[in-house]
């Protein structure tokens, strides 16, 4: 349960994250003449996984609890009955792994030696400090928190019917086991109990109306319950090849020379994930801090077209169109979804009320990007590879535009009263971030919800994951022995 799977900061952890924030704050207003350059903005649609939600959607920087209805969406005599979100956690700390990274790197940059009328990116990098602790790893921040919240707010307005009062002790969470996402589906409720009472602080989500979170990998985190994808694509040294290859190729070069020339070290002591986590780290201090970091203006879009391509391609080959098992893994979560939009139809047919109006699931981009794939979104004629950058400029997959932090694939089942016909009464749309997601086979932005079975047919009655993901049984013989 929420309890149970929510880690909790000891006190002096606790306050060590608000000493680190405040100095970092205070260092940026202070020390940093150029706090505000446009570079960080410019940077930003090329952040990938690492992308704040408000750059995908920048009219959320005016006010970002405001929800925009997209003019796509139903109305008139057709009502939402039923409203199944799978949404992102919000924006988070590096991971432990990206933090002994960038402590590497700074490790270098301490070492060189100082050039008189040197680099001044190398001079204002020596003096920013360097505040991600081992401790942080991957863990929600308040900004993500915050995200949550205000996600919260928007979708509570823009669906009025859905997130009324009556049905809050309703709502049914699920959530993946990481804190992360755990904490999110924590904050995310903190927002819908400011939507029913304003000005009141949250209780403990313990103590509220509905029921908790329940925790549920193997929906959630349905990649670590696959073995055929753990041991074909995860534990596989050439499961990413293109990957690593791009690492070593022209473009990669190019970048590494610029970096190294502009941090004034050896361009033979850098490597391409160094140069990734130096990236990152720009936009970690963009996204959790608001500020511009020295280490933004390391790069220029060229580069930031380059390392987007590099994580692209990770995402592609990891967790979507590489391989057929990347998507397919995820046919539980599909069907499920499936499953509730049913038992919402069936209920509506039988003049019952619908037991669970909204489900709320807080996952990962892993979670997100596999079933999207499944569904047929964002797919390229030609496959991302090591050898196609150039080509692959005005690509339909940019992890960035598809799941940045917060992101969210919402399913809307409509009830619409005065249908022609019985097919008709029961419509869906799809959402992504918040804008109408057209069907991936036909373009339209509404589907007649019989008619969206039958298009995924094979996926609901034919993937299934036990048989997908089973590796397939060696039988060796006494003569091979």
């Amino acid at each position: 349960m929420l309890r149970g799977a929510r880690s909790h900061l000891s006190a002096s952890v606790a306050l060590a994250a608000v000493l680190a924030a405040a100095l970092l704050s205070s260092f940026a207003r202070c020390s940093l003449p150029g706090r505000g350059d446009p570079v960080a903005s410019v940077l930003s649609p090329y952040f990938g996984t690492k992308t704040r939600y408000e750059d995908v959607n920048p009219w959320l920087l005016g006010d970002p609890v405001a929800p925009r209805r997209d003019p796509e969406l139903l109305a008139g005599t057709c009502t939402p009955v039923q409203l199944v979100a799978l949404i992102r956690h919000g924006t988070r700390y590096p991971t432990t792994k990206q933090i002994r990274k960038l402590r590497q790197l700074q490790g270098l940059l301490q070492t060189r030696e100082s050039v008189d009328g040197g680099s001044r990116v190398a001079a204002a990098l020596d003096q920013w400090p360097l505040w991600y602790d081992d401790w942080m790893d991957g863990q929600l921040v308040e900004k993500g928190r915050q995200d949550m919240r205000q996600l919260a707010l928007r979708l509570a307005a823009l669906f009025p019917d859905l997130f009324c009062r009556e049905n809050y002790g309703r709502l049914r969470l699920i959530t993946s086991s990481k804190h992360r996402c755990v904490d999110s589906s924590a904050a995310f409720l903190q927002g819908l109990w400011q939507h029913y009472h304003p000005g009141l602080p949250p209780p403990d989500v313990s103590d509220m109306e509905c029921d908790p979170p329940r925790v549920n990998d193997k929906l959630m985190r349905f990649f670590d319950h696959c073995e055929k994808f753990l041991t074909e694509v995860e534990r596989n040294a050439t499961a990413l090849y293109h990957v690593e290859a791009f690492k070593t190729g022209p473009e990669m070069q190019t970048v590494l020379k610029k970096v190294a020339a502009t941090l004034q070290v050896p361009v033979n002591n850098l490597n391409a994930d160094l140069i990734q986590v130096a990236f990152f780290t720009c936009s970690f201090d963009l996204a959790i801090q608001g500020v511009h970091s020295p280490w933004c203006d390391v790069f220029d879009v060229d580069d930031a077209k380059v390392l987007e391509y590099l994580n692209d391609l990770k995402q592609y080959w990891k967790r979507s169109y590489g391989y057929a098992i990347n998507s397919r893994s995820s046919c539980n979560l599909f069907q499920d979804i499936f499953l509730h939009l049913d038992k919402a139809v069936e209920q509506k047919q039988r003049s019952q009320p619908v037991s669970s109006p909204v489900i709320l699931q807080f996952g990962h981009a892993e979670t997100l990007l596999p079933l999207l794939s499944l569904m047929g979104y964002f797919k390229d004629k030609e496959p991302l590879t090591a050898y196609n950058f150039e080509e692959q400029v005005h690509r339909e997959f940019r992890s960035g535009h598809i799941v940045p932090y917060a992101s969210n694939l919402i399913f809307v089942l409509y009830h619409c009263e005065d249908a022609q016909t019985p097919q008709e009464k029961f419509q869906i749309q799809m959402l992504l971030n918040e804008k109408v997601l057209p069907l991936a086979h036909s373009q339209k932005t509404v589907a007649l919800y019989e008619d969206l079975k039958n298009h995924y047919q094979d996926i609901l009655q034919s993937c299934q994951t036990s048989k997908e993901c089973n590796l397939p049984k060696v039988n060796i013989t006494s003569d091979e022995l």
